[in-house]
């Protein structure tokens, strides 16, 4: 892959790209291997109806910095993450709303030596240009349903585009830890799992599955923003049934949690 003349020749900081951003967490062992620096980023072209940050659905409403900044931010750090065995995770909102800033930030993190992940729904995956896919080690890719109907229900937008996204990811080897929360009565017909499963199989990067199960924890930020949350009423899905889940993606030869 070629990476521009631009690109080749930065180094830290030389590049500095406006962006917002919605907050950030230093300790994360959830969002990739090791150690996390994760940078939420605000802008996002989904609705999700479980969204736990729906304060990041606006870009302007987050904090206006730059890349350059936020870079130096994270060199702070840098020596404990690599201790660590971990890195640094764009997160959000959606990070590819802020395709630039992504790209920039990532790259400046590679300056750095630090393992890079974006955690993304995929629907922008053709902003994501080969510069910023060169820079990204992993991607968190959050499938919510395998069914178009349930996926455009849930988001309020296409599956299509995600699918093409991961097949792209898919033909350049690009690592993927495949995520989906499970929603009773929403993303919890096995039909639709098993899909998903069988075609998780067919890209040959997938190194996991992540089963996430629904909770209530974000509900609040719908209360004080005035928005109707749907899914009040909706409960975690029990144990048995999240393994069941999990089952047709080991059936599949993926590792799960």
């Amino acid at each position: 892959m070629q990476l521009s003349p631009a690109l080749r020749d930065r180094s830290v900081g030389t590049e500095t790209i406006p962006g917002w951003t919605h907050s950030i967490e230093t300790g994360s062992t959830v969002d990739g291997p090791g150690i996390r620096f994760v940078l939420f980023l605000s802008g996002c072209a989904l609705r999700c109806q479980y969204c736990h940050n729906p304060d990041s659905w606006h870009l302007k409403e987050g904090e206006k910095t730059d890349s350059a900044a936020i870079v130096s931010e994270i060199k702070q750090y840098a020596d404990f993450l690599r201790r660590g065995h971990g890195g640094v995770t764009l997160s959000g909102g959606e990070p590819l709303v802020q395709a630039p800033f992504t790209r920039a930030v990532f790259h400046g993190c590679k300056q750095l030596g630090l393992h890079t992940a974006l955690d993304t729904s995929g629907y922008l995956g053709a902003l994501a240009d080969d510069d910023l896919l060169h820079d990204t080690d992993l991607v968190l890719l959050d499938i919510k349903s395998f069914n178009p109907e349930v996926y455009r229900r849930l988001t309020g937008v296409a599956l299509a585009p995600t699918l093409t996204f991961a097949r792209r990811l898919a033909a350049m080897n690009k690592p993927i830890w495949l995520r989906y929360v499970l929603v009773p009565g929403l993303t919890d017909n096995l039909t639709d799992v098993a899909g998903l499963a069988a075609f998780a199989a067919t890209l040959g990067s997938v190194q996991r599955v992540d089963v996430l199960p629904f909770h209530q924890l974000g509900s609040f930020k719908w209360n004080q923003r005035n928005l109707a949350y749907k899914l009040a009423d909706v409960e975690p899905p029990t144990p048995e049934l999240t393994d069941e889940v999990r089952e047709l993606f080991r059936a599949q030869g993926f590792r799960t949690t």
